[in-house]
């Protein structure tokens, strides 16, 4: 496979990702914002033991209990403005300020890695980009359009894992990948001293 195909294969799974990411999140947030679904569509359930769920969560008005909705008449996502497991979500505006920035330099740093010869001789090496990348810019886009990221996966079968995304999905295969390329790559051997 030569440059132009890796890099080609690079920006479509990289834009894919995205696309992906937001299409999934339209879709749940839009099918259930019916309040007759209760937000929630169960995807598996073993007992009361717990499952998958797809969930998604909206702002309500405290004084009346209805849900507060934009100009257009459309339900507000309830959206978390920290990053993993909810991290600086409690200084909301500032934290969302804060991680937008952040996934807008990785996203250029993710580019501009992506761009070296090094990395384009390396497949998985920008498969693993591509989806950091997707990831990055599917909450990216999120933050800035909704001042939050929309997450609607919730996992509670044997543990409650807080509520995720695909972009998250995305970013954490990208950098399981990653790091498996760091630690079980093939070392280069060095030429030796005549």
């Amino acid at each position: 496979m030569n440059d132009k195909t890796k890099l080609l294969l690079f920006w479509v799974l990289a834009l894919s990702s995205l696309a992906a990411d937001q299409a999934s999140k339209f879709t749940v947030f839009h099918w259930l914002a019916n309040p007759e679904t209760r937000h929630v569509h169960t995807l598996f359930q073993k007992g009361e033991q717990g499952g998958f769920h797809l969930v998604a969560q909206f702002q309500y008005d405290v004084e009346t209990g209805q849900l507060k909705k934009d100009a257009s008449g459309n339900p507000i996502p309830y959206v978390n403005q920290g990053a993993l497991f909810g991290m600086g979500g409690k200084h909301q505006g500032l934290a969302n300020g804060i991680f937008a920035v952040v996934s807008c330099g990785a996203a250029m740093g993710i580019i501009y890695w992506s761009m070296q010869k090094g990395s384009l001789a390396h497949t998985p090496l920008m498969v693993a980009l591509a989806f950091i990348l997707g990831g990055t810019t599917g909450n990216f886009f999120d933050r800035i359009a909704f001042s939050g990221v929309r997450d609607f996966l919730h996992w509670n079968l044997w543990f409650d894992w807080p509520v995720f995304n695909l972009a998250d999905c995305w970013l954490v295969g990208g950098a399981i990948l990653l790091m498996t390329l760091m630690f079980f790559a093939p070392k280069e051997e060095k030429p030796q001293a005549v």
